[in-house]
């Protein structure tokens, strides 16, 4: 028989405490810190703060906490201008709503978590998760560049190609996009690994195309960036 004390231990807030950030939920929100941990085991929910801009979901396999920033949350370089980027209601989305691009030539996409949310000891990946409008276009040349920083330090950064229209020689080591289970896309902007002792700093990547000869895109919509458990190996 399982005892008592053994029952109540395995009932107890702090036991699973620490599988938590210190974040609340929007409501209805679980009576118990277990009842929360098996919610989030069950797929993303929205945390509570001013925009609910940002959802959280735990790894089924080590219990990892991984998050999905919204577009709202990330810097987008003009995205205040109208002419630039519109923000557009999301049907098929737990976010409001999402930045479609009008057209730019300068493009900066970036967002940033604090490692004290993050799981110690893990293996993480950040992708930015996208659609394609129909009059997508301006995106096959020049590469655009994923960067990915730890604190002031750069710890990745790789070529990226979200256009359609080209694909690149292997030996160019160019990052593709890939689609979705959910019907959207995304695009790596990068991994890294956690600490195995909790502390802070701050974790931010990008993608950006600032260089080079300058085309006009367009026809892109931004639904976030996600920070997930990257599987070892």
């Amino acid at each position: 028989m399982v005892s008592t004390a053994f029952r109540a231990a395995a009932d107890s807030d702090a036991v699973w405490a620490r599988f938590l950030p210190p974040l609340e939920l929007v409501t209805p929100e679980p009576q118990s810190k277990k009842d929360m941990f098996l919610r989030l085991l069950d797929g993303p929910v929205l945390l509570r703060d001013r925009l609910m801009d940002m959802t959280m979901w735990l790894d089924r396999e080590t219990f990892a906490k991984c998050y999905m920033l919204s577009a709202r949350k990330l810097f987008i370089a003009s995205s205040h201008m109208p002419q630039h980027w519109s923000w557009i209601p999301l049907s098929d989305s737990m976010f409001s709503e999402g930045a479609q691009l009008n057209s730019v030539t300068w493009l900066e996409i970036s967002g940033s978590i604090h490692t004290d949310m993050l799981t110690p000891d893990s293996k993480y990946g950040a992708y930015l998760v996208f659609k394609r409008t129909q009059n997508f276009s301006g995106f096959n040349y020049p590469i655009q560049k994923a960067t990915l920083y730890f604190g002031q330090i750069m710890e990745y950064t790789s070529p990226v190609l979200l256009g359609e229209n080209w694909t690149p020689p292997p030996e160019l080591g160019v990052a593709q996009p890939q689609r979705r289970a959910d019907g959207w896309m995304e695009i790596s902007l990068g991994h890294f690994h956690t600490s195995g002792n909790p502390f802070y700093a701050v974790m931010s990547f990008s993608l950006m195309e600032t260089e080079g000869e300058v085309t006009q895109k367009r026809g892109l919509i931004v639904h976030g960036i996600e920070i997930r458990r990257e599987k070892s190996g």
